[in-house]
Protein backbone atom coordinates (compact mmCIF):
# COMPACT_ATOMS: atom_id res chain seq x y z
CA UNK A 1 0.00 0.00 0.00
CA UNK A 2 1.30 3.77 -0.98
CA UNK A 3 1.60 6.50 1.24
CA UNK A 4 1.96 10.38 1.09
CA UNK A 5 4.49 12.12 2.83
CA UNK A 6 3.63 15.68 3.19
CA UNK A 7 5.19 18.29 4.21
CA UNK A 8 2.80 21.43 5.87
CA UNK A 9 2.62 24.74 7.15
CA UNK A 10 2.33 26.33 3.17
CA UNK A 11 -0.19 28.73 2.26
CA UNK A 12 -1.79 27.36 -1.11
CA UNK A 13 -3.10 29.68 -4.19
CA UNK A 14 -5.15 28.83 -7.48
CA UNK A 15 -8.48 27.42 -8.85
CA UNK A 16 -9.35 23.42 -8.54
CA UNK A 17 -12.41 22.19 -10.33
CA UNK A 18 -14.75 19.24 -8.40
CA UNK A 19 -14.45 15.76 -10.04
CA UNK A 20 -17.38 13.85 -10.91
CA UNK A 21 -19.79 13.33 -8.30
CA UNK A 22 -18.71 9.08 -7.20
CA UNK A 23 -21.55 8.52 -5.03
CA UNK A 24 -24.07 9.18 -8.19
CA UNK A 25 -21.51 7.57 -10.48
CA UNK A 26 -21.45 4.37 -8.95
CA UNK A 27 -25.56 4.62 -9.54
CA UNK A 28 -26.36 6.17 -12.84
CA UNK A 29 -23.49 3.31 -14.44
CA UNK A 30 -25.40 0.79 -12.67
CA UNK A 31 -28.68 1.78 -14.27
CA UNK A 32 -26.84 1.01 -17.76
CA UNK A 33 -27.83 -2.54 -17.34
CA UNK A 34 -31.65 -1.90 -17.57
CA UNK A 35 -31.67 -1.45 -21.35
CA UNK A 36 -29.99 -3.26 -24.04
CA UNK A 37 -29.51 0.07 -25.67
CA UNK A 38 -26.21 2.60 -26.16
CA UNK A 39 -26.07 5.00 -22.96
CA UNK A 40 -23.65 7.88 -22.79
CA UNK A 41 -22.48 9.41 -19.41
CA UNK A 42 -20.05 12.41 -18.90
CA UNK A 43 -17.99 13.79 -16.11
CA UNK A 44 -16.86 10.13 -14.88
CA UNK A 45 -14.83 10.35 -11.81
CA UNK A 46 -11.39 8.86 -12.46
CA UNK A 47 -10.99 7.04 -9.01
CA UNK A 48 -10.58 3.23 -7.53
CA UNK A 49 -14.46 2.64 -7.12
CA UNK A 50 -15.57 3.87 -9.90
CA UNK A 51 -13.05 1.76 -12.46
CA UNK A 52 -13.92 -1.54 -10.27
CA UNK A 53 -17.58 -0.69 -10.93
CA UNK A 54 -16.85 -0.38 -14.97
CA UNK A 55 -15.10 -3.69 -14.50
CA UNK A 56 -17.43 -5.52 -13.03
CA UNK A 57 -19.42 -4.42 -15.97
CA UNK A 58 -17.07 -5.34 -18.31
CA UNK A 59 -17.42 -8.65 -16.67
CA UNK A 60 -20.81 -9.22 -17.27
CA UNK A 61 -20.50 -8.37 -20.99
CA UNK A 62 -21.40 -4.88 -20.99
CA UNK A 63 -19.35 -3.74 -23.78
CA UNK A 64 -17.43 -0.20 -22.82
CA UNK A 65 -15.85 2.51 -24.97
CA UNK A 66 -14.17 5.40 -23.62
CA UNK A 67 -14.51 8.43 -25.26
CA UNK A 68 -12.14 10.42 -23.18
CA UNK A 69 -11.18 10.80 -19.78
CA UNK A 70 -14.02 11.45 -18.43
CA UNK A 71 -16.81 9.80 -20.37
CA UNK A 72 -17.76 6.37 -21.48
CA UNK A 73 -20.31 4.73 -23.58
CA UNK A 74 -21.93 1.57 -22.34
CA UNK A 75 -24.36 -0.90 -24.11
CA UNK A 76 -25.78 -4.25 -21.83
CA UNK A 77 -27.23 -6.03 -24.94
CA UNK A 78 -25.07 -9.35 -24.11
CA UNK A 79 -25.33 -10.08 -20.63
CA UNK A 80 -23.53 -13.62 -18.85
CA UNK A 81 -25.85 -14.29 -15.98
CA UNK A 82 -23.76 -16.94 -15.36
CA UNK A 83 -20.85 -14.49 -14.53
CA UNK A 84 -23.05 -13.83 -11.11
CA UNK A 85 -21.60 -17.10 -9.69
CA UNK A 86 -17.96 -17.06 -10.69
CA UNK A 87 -15.12 -16.57 -8.34
CA UNK A 88 -13.70 -13.86 -10.58
CA UNK A 89 -17.20 -11.72 -9.52
CA UNK A 90 -17.33 -12.65 -5.77
CA UNK A 91 -13.82 -11.71 -5.29
CA UNK A 92 -14.48 -8.54 -7.10
CA UNK A 93 -17.95 -7.49 -5.14
CA UNK A 94 -16.00 -8.23 -1.75
CA UNK A 95 -14.09 -4.88 -2.86
CA UNK A 96 -16.37 -2.31 -3.33
CA UNK A 97 -19.62 -1.16 -1.41
CA UNK A 98 -20.68 -0.16 -4.73
CA UNK A 99 -21.67 -3.58 -6.28
CA UNK A 100 -24.63 -4.21 -4.67
CA UNK A 101 -26.08 -1.22 -6.97
CA UNK A 102 -25.87 -3.81 -9.99
CA UNK A 103 -28.84 -5.83 -8.06
CA UNK A 104 -31.96 -4.14 -8.49
CA UNK A 105 -30.93 -3.25 -12.55
CA UNK A 106 -30.55 -7.47 -12.88
CA UNK A 107 -33.44 -8.28 -10.81
CA UNK A 108 -35.46 -5.69 -13.30
CA UNK A 109 -34.73 -6.74 -16.09
CA UNK A 110 -33.03 -10.74 -15.86
CA UNK A 111 -35.22 -12.12 -13.11
CA UNK A 112 -32.26 -12.42 -10.94
CA UNK A 113 -29.39 -11.49 -8.80
CA UNK A 114 -26.41 -12.08 -6.42
CA UNK A 115 -25.81 -9.45 -3.34
CA UNK A 116 -22.49 -9.57 -1.80
CA UNK A 117 -21.72 -9.27 1.81
CA UNK A 118 -20.96 -5.26 1.94
CA UNK A 119 -17.46 -4.13 0.91
CA UNK A 120 -15.89 -0.36 0.86
CA UNK A 121 -14.82 1.56 3.79
CA UNK A 122 -14.98 0.38 7.67
CA UNK A 123 -17.48 2.81 9.04
CA UNK A 124 -19.23 0.88 11.03
CA UNK A 125 -22.07 -1.79 10.29
CA UNK A 126 -23.66 -0.82 6.97
CA UNK A 127 -26.69 -2.86 6.79
CA UNK A 128 -28.75 -4.50 3.51
CA UNK A 129 -31.85 -4.55 4.98
CA UNK A 130 -33.33 -1.89 2.77
CA UNK A 131 -32.47 -2.87 -0.19
CA UNK A 132 -33.43 -7.01 0.75
CA UNK A 133 -36.87 -6.15 2.42
CA UNK A 134 -37.43 -3.64 -0.59
CA UNK A 135 -36.53 -6.70 -3.31
CA UNK A 136 -39.09 -9.11 -1.55
CA UNK A 137 -41.84 -6.51 -0.90
CA UNK A 138 -41.42 -6.02 -4.75
CA UNK A 139 -41.98 -9.91 -5.41
CA UNK A 140 -38.27 -11.12 -5.57
CA UNK A 141 -37.19 -14.40 -3.70
CA UNK A 142 -34.58 -14.14 -0.98
CA UNK A 143 -31.98 -16.79 -0.65
CA UNK A 144 -28.94 -16.34 1.66
CA UNK A 145 -25.63 -18.26 1.16
CA UNK A 146 -23.78 -18.29 4.35
CA UNK A 147 -20.92 -19.93 2.90
CA UNK A 148 -20.19 -17.49 0.16
CA UNK A 149 -21.92 -14.77 2.07
CA UNK A 150 -24.19 -13.79 -0.60
CA UNK A 151 -28.00 -13.23 -1.35
CA UNK A 152 -29.36 -14.59 -3.96
CA UNK A 153 -32.38 -13.37 -5.74
CA UNK A 154 -34.82 -14.75 -8.01
CA UNK A 155 -38.24 -13.26 -9.55
CA UNK A 156 -40.76 -14.10 -12.34
CA UNK A 157 -41.92 -10.73 -12.35
CA UNK A 158 -41.72 -7.70 -9.82
CA UNK A 159 -44.95 -6.26 -9.53
CA UNK A 160 -45.59 -2.27 -8.38
CA UNK A 161 -46.33 -1.94 -4.32
CA UNK A 162 -46.37 0.81 -1.41
CA UNK A 163 -42.76 0.97 0.59
CA UNK A 164 -42.20 2.70 3.75
CA UNK A 165 -38.66 2.29 4.05
CA UNK A 166 -36.76 1.70 8.13
CA UNK A 167 -34.00 4.37 7.10
CA UNK A 168 -33.76 6.75 3.91
CA UNK A 169 -30.74 4.68 2.39
CA UNK A 170 -29.19 6.51 -0.41
CA UNK A 171 -27.96 3.04 -2.23
CA UNK A 172 -31.30 1.13 -0.92
CA UNK A 173 -33.36 4.14 -2.26
CA UNK A 174 -31.42 3.91 -6.00
CA UNK A 175 -31.84 0.03 -5.77
CA UNK A 176 -35.20 -0.12 -5.32
CA UNK A 177 -36.34 2.51 -7.66
CA UNK A 178 -33.84 0.58 -10.25
CA UNK A 179 -35.84 -2.44 -9.33
CA UNK A 180 -39.16 -0.76 -9.97
CA UNK A 181 -39.02 1.18 -13.20
CA UNK A 182 -39.92 -2.45 -14.90
CA UNK A 183 -41.93 -3.87 -12.40
CA UNK A 184 -45.83 -4.69 -13.20
CA UNK A 185 -47.82 -1.75 -11.37
CA UNK A 186 -47.21 1.43 -9.57
CA UNK A 187 -44.67 1.31 -6.80
CA UNK A 188 -44.57 4.57 -3.95
CA UNK A 189 -41.38 4.56 -1.83
CA UNK A 190 -42.18 6.45 1.02
CA UNK A 191 -39.58 7.75 3.29
CA UNK A 192 -36.90 7.79 -0.09
CA UNK A 193 -33.25 9.19 0.54
CA UNK A 194 -33.39 12.47 -1.84
CA UNK A 195 -30.06 13.39 -2.30
CA UNK A 196 -29.15 15.09 -5.70
CA UNK A 197 -27.16 11.83 -6.49
CA UNK A 198 -31.00 9.68 -6.28
CA UNK A 199 -32.33 13.03 -8.19
CA UNK A 200 -29.88 12.79 -10.88
CA UNK A 201 -30.26 8.77 -11.06
CA UNK A 202 -34.37 9.48 -11.26
CA UNK A 203 -33.75 12.45 -14.34
CA UNK A 204 -31.38 9.94 -16.13
CA UNK A 205 -34.05 7.05 -15.76
CA UNK A 206 -36.61 9.01 -16.92
CA UNK A 207 -34.75 10.05 -20.06
CA UNK A 208 -34.37 6.38 -20.59
CA UNK A 209 -38.07 6.23 -21.06
CA UNK A 210 -39.23 5.53 -17.16
CA UNK A 211 -42.62 7.38 -15.43
CA UNK A 212 -40.76 8.55 -11.88
CA UNK A 213 -42.26 12.06 -9.85
CA UNK A 214 -41.97 13.52 -6.49
CA UNK A 215 -38.21 13.55 -7.54
CA UNK A 216 -36.42 15.98 -4.92
CA UNK A 217 -38.65 14.42 -2.15
CA UNK A 218 -38.88 11.77 0.02
CA UNK A 219 -42.00 10.33 -1.64
CA UNK A 220 -41.47 8.66 -5.55
CA UNK A 221 -44.28 7.37 -7.44
CA UNK A 222 -43.14 4.71 -10.12
CA UNK A 223 -45.15 3.81 -13.04
CA UNK A 224 -43.76 0.20 -14.42
CA UNK A 225 -42.75 0.12 -17.91
CA UNK A 226 -42.11 -2.52 -20.10
CA UNK A 227 -38.32 -1.63 -21.77
CA UNK A 228 -36.10 1.18 -21.47
CA UNK A 229 -33.91 3.07 -23.86
CA UNK A 230 -30.58 4.52 -24.13
CA UNK A 231 -29.42 8.24 -23.06
CA UNK A 232 -26.93 10.47 -22.35
CA UNK A 233 -25.86 11.65 -18.98
CA UNK A 234 -23.77 14.13 -17.40
CA UNK A 235 -22.85 13.51 -13.74
CA UNK A 236 -22.94 16.41 -11.08
CA UNK A 237 -19.73 17.71 -9.32
CA UNK A 238 -18.87 15.80 -6.10
CA UNK A 239 -19.92 18.17 -3.33
CA UNK A 240 -17.80 16.12 -0.68
CA UNK A 241 -14.89 17.62 -2.95
CA UNK A 242 -16.02 20.97 -3.00
CA UNK A 243 -16.74 20.53 0.95
CA UNK A 244 -12.91 19.52 1.36
CA UNK A 245 -11.53 22.22 -0.71
CA UNK A 246 -13.34 24.79 1.62
CA UNK A 247 -11.85 23.24 4.46
CA UNK A 248 -8.59 23.05 3.29
CA UNK A 249 -8.64 26.80 1.57
CA UNK A 250 -9.44 27.78 5.49
CA UNK A 251 -7.16 25.03 7.70
CA UNK A 252 -4.04 26.10 5.08
CA UNK A 253 -5.28 30.16 4.92
CA UNK A 254 -4.87 29.64 1.62
CA UNK A 255 -6.85 31.88 -1.21
CA UNK A 256 -8.58 29.45 -3.49
CA UNK A 257 -11.11 29.38 -6.30
CA UNK A 258 -13.64 26.19 -6.52
CA UNK A 259 -14.51 26.36 -10.12
CA UNK A 260 -17.71 24.74 -11.49
CA UNK A 261 -18.73 23.36 -8.08
CA UNK A 262 -22.41 23.16 -8.93
CA UNK A 263 -23.92 25.20 -6.35
CA UNK A 264 -27.55 24.74 -6.76
CA UNK A 265 -26.91 21.20 -5.89
CA UNK A 266 -24.58 21.80 -2.39
CA UNK A 267 -27.59 22.07 -0.36
CA UNK A 268 -26.51 23.15 3.36
CA UNK A 269 -22.97 22.45 2.80
CA UNK A 270 -21.99 26.35 2.68
CA UNK A 271 -23.83 26.84 5.55
CA UNK A 272 -21.85 24.44 7.80
CA UNK A 273 -18.77 25.88 6.73
CA UNK A 274 -19.98 29.77 7.16
CA UNK A 275 -20.87 28.43 10.62
CA UNK A 276 -17.33 27.68 11.60
CA UNK A 277 -16.59 31.52 10.36
CA UNK A 278 -15.24 30.46 6.85
CA UNK A 279 -15.79 33.54 4.06
CA UNK A 280 -16.66 32.54 0.95
CA UNK A 281 -17.62 34.52 -2.04
CA UNK A 282 -20.21 33.08 -4.81
CA UNK A 283 -19.44 34.26 -8.26
CA UNK A 284 -21.39 32.18 -11.06
CA UNK A 285 -20.95 28.26 -9.94
CA UNK A 286 -17.69 28.96 -8.48
CA UNK A 287 -16.74 29.42 -4.93
CA UNK A 288 -13.99 31.87 -4.17
CA UNK A 289 -12.53 31.17 -0.23
CA UNK A 290 -10.13 33.97 0.38
CA UNK A 291 -7.51 33.80 2.86
CA UNK A 292 -8.46 34.43 6.14
CA UNK A 293 -6.31 34.46 9.17
CA UNK A 294 -8.59 33.46 12.40
CA UNK A 295 -12.25 32.26 11.55
CA UNK A 296 -14.77 32.58 14.67
CA UNK A 297 -17.45 29.38 15.39
CA UNK A 298 -20.81 30.86 15.50
CA UNK A 299 -22.85 30.30 18.60
CA UNK A 300 -26.49 29.22 18.83
CA UNK A 301 -29.16 32.20 19.67
CA UNK A 302 -29.26 31.05 23.42
CA UNK A 303 -25.76 31.32 23.64
CA UNK A 304 -24.67 27.71 24.07
CA UNK A 305 -22.30 25.55 21.90
CA UNK A 306 -22.64 24.85 17.87
CA UNK A 307 -23.35 21.43 17.13
CA UNK A 308 -22.95 20.29 14.07
CA UNK A 309 -23.96 16.66 12.92
CA UNK A 310 -25.35 14.80 9.98
CA UNK A 311 -28.56 14.62 9.40
CA UNK A 312 -30.17 12.52 5.22
CA UNK A 313 -30.69 15.32 2.89
CA UNK A 314 -31.35 17.71 2.62
CA UNK A 315 -29.20 17.90 6.04
CA UNK A 316 -25.73 17.84 6.30
CA UNK A 317 -24.01 14.90 5.17
CA UNK A 318 -22.24 12.37 7.17
CA UNK A 319 -19.26 12.28 4.49
CA UNK A 320 -17.88 15.71 5.62
CA UNK A 321 -18.06 15.85 8.98
CA UNK A 322 -14.88 14.14 9.26
CA UNK A 323 -13.71 17.70 7.42
CA UNK A 324 -15.72 19.78 9.73
CA UNK A 325 -13.98 18.03 12.61
CA UNK A 326 -10.25 18.91 11.91
CA UNK A 327 -11.24 22.46 10.36
CA UNK A 328 -12.65 23.46 13.73
CA UNK A 329 -9.42 22.58 15.59
CA UNK A 330 -8.07 25.86 14.74
CA UNK A 331 -10.55 27.78 14.99
CA UNK A 332 -11.86 30.30 17.51
CA UNK A 333 -14.55 28.53 19.76
CA UNK A 334 -15.89 25.56 20.16
CA UNK A 335 -17.77 23.01 18.18
CA UNK A 336 -19.56 19.58 19.03
CA UNK A 337 -19.47 17.26 15.79
CA UNK A 338 -21.92 14.53 16.06
CA UNK A 339 -21.77 11.59 14.04
CA UNK A 340 -24.91 9.61 14.40
CA UNK A 341 -24.81 7.50 11.29
CA UNK A 342 -21.89 5.80 11.54
CA UNK A 343 -20.48 4.48 14.53
CA UNK A 344 -16.28 3.80 13.72
CA UNK A 345 -16.18 7.18 11.64
CA UNK A 346 -14.51 8.97 14.68
CA UNK A 347 -11.91 6.81 15.14
CA UNK A 348 -9.32 8.71 13.30
CA UNK A 349 -9.45 11.48 15.76
CA UNK A 350 -6.38 9.91 18.13
CA UNK A 351 -4.34 11.13 15.19
CA UNK A 352 -5.58 14.66 15.42
CA UNK A 353 -5.36 15.07 18.75
CA UNK A 354 -1.31 13.02 18.43
CA UNK A 355 -0.99 16.12 16.10
CA UNK A 356 -1.78 18.34 18.89
CA UNK A 357 -5.50 19.34 18.47
CA UNK A 358 -7.97 19.71 21.16
CA UNK A 359 -10.78 17.60 20.95
CA UNK A 360 -12.59 15.18 23.66
CA UNK A 361 -14.09 12.12 22.09
CA UNK A 362 -16.99 11.50 24.36
CA UNK A 363 -18.32 8.29 22.86
CA UNK A 364 -18.09 6.80 19.38
CA UNK A 365 -20.37 9.24 17.87
CA UNK A 366 -19.67 12.71 19.80
CA UNK A 367 -16.32 15.03 19.68
CA UNK A 368 -15.95 18.73 21.44
CA UNK A 369 -13.53 20.49 19.17
CA UNK A 370 -11.61 23.37 21.44
CA UNK A 371 -10.32 25.42 18.27
CA UNK A 372 -6.81 26.16 18.85
CA UNK A 373 -6.80 29.80 16.91
CA UNK A 374 -3.77 29.41 15.13
CA UNK A 375 -2.24 30.08 18.78
CA UNK A 376 -0.51 26.26 18.35
CA UNK A 377 0.25 24.57 15.15
CA UNK A 378 -0.86 21.19 14.52
CA UNK A 379 2.48 18.93 14.05
CA UNK A 380 3.57 16.48 11.57
CA UNK A 381 3.28 12.76 12.54
CA UNK A 382 3.03 9.71 11.21
CA UNK A 383 -0.84 8.48 10.71
CA UNK A 384 -2.37 5.93 8.59
CA UNK A 385 -6.15 6.59 6.78
CA UNK A 386 -9.28 4.13 7.85
CA UNK A 387 -11.69 5.40 5.01
CA UNK A 388 -12.25 7.75 2.42
CA UNK A 389 -13.35 10.51 4.11
CA UNK A 390 -10.82 10.06 7.35
CA UNK A 391 -8.26 9.99 5.17
CA UNK A 392 -8.32 13.17 3.65
CA UNK A 393 -9.04 14.62 6.37
CA UNK A 394 -6.14 13.87 7.60
CA UNK A 395 -4.06 15.09 4.40
CA UNK A 396 -5.86 18.24 5.15
CA UNK A 397 -4.49 18.63 8.42
CA UNK A 398 -1.38 17.22 7.52
CA UNK A 399 -0.84 20.24 4.95
CA UNK A 400 -1.82 22.57 7.65
CA UNK A 401 1.07 21.56 10.29
CA UNK A 402 4.46 22.19 10.74
CA UNK A 403 7.09 19.64 9.42
CA UNK A 404 6.42 16.60 7.77
CA UNK A 405 3.43 13.87 7.78
CA UNK A 406 3.56 10.07 6.67
CA UNK A 407 -0.05 9.18 5.51
CA UNK A 408 -0.14 5.39 5.26
CA UNK A 409 -3.23 3.20 3.38
CA UNK A 410 -3.71 6.01 0.90
CA UNK A 411 -5.52 3.19 -1.20
CA UNK A 412 -8.30 4.27 0.63
CA UNK A 413 -7.86 8.06 -0.45
CA UNK A 414 -7.55 6.64 -4.67
CA UNK A 415 -11.02 5.34 -3.70
CA UNK A 416 -12.51 8.56 -3.54
CA UNK A 417 -10.50 11.24 -4.52
CA UNK A 418 -8.90 11.31 -8.14
CA UNK A 419 -5.16 12.21 -8.75
CA UNK A 420 -5.71 14.42 -5.16
CA UNK A 421 -1.76 14.99 -4.61
CA UNK A 422 -1.03 15.80 -8.13
CA UNK A 423 -4.11 18.31 -8.40
CA UNK A 424 -3.34 20.12 -4.93
CA UNK A 425 0.71 20.06 -6.14
CA UNK A 426 -0.79 22.80 -8.95
CA UNK A 427 -2.14 24.68 -6.12
CA UNK A 428 1.10 24.69 -4.22
CA UNK A 429 0.78 21.62 -1.73
CA UNK A 430 4.32 19.58 -0.83
CA UNK A 431 3.28 16.18 -0.98
CA UNK A 432 4.99 13.20 -2.34
CA UNK A 433 3.55 9.64 -3.48
CA UNK A 434 5.43 7.21 -2.10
Amino acid sequence: MGSFEVTGGKKLKGEISPQGAKNEALQVISAVLLTAKKITIHNIPDIVDVNLQIELLKGLGVKVEKINSYAYTFEASSININHLTSDVFKKMTGRLRGSVMIAGPMLARFKRAYVPKPGGDKIGRRRLDTHIIGFQKLGADVDYNDDVSFFLLRTSQLKGTTLLLDEPSVTGTANIIMAAVMAKGTTIIYNAACEPYIQQLCKMLNNMGAKISGISSNMLTIEGVKELHGTTHTILPDMIEVGSFIGLAAMTQSDILIKNAGINSLGIIPEKFQQLGIKMNFQGDDIRIPEQEVYEVQTFLDGSVLTISDHPWPGFTPDLLSIILVVATQARGSVLVHQKMFESRLFFVDKIIEMGAHIVLCDPHRAVVIGLERKYNLKGIQMSSPDIRAGVALLIAALSAEGKSIIQNIDQIDRGYQNIDERLKKLGAEIVRK
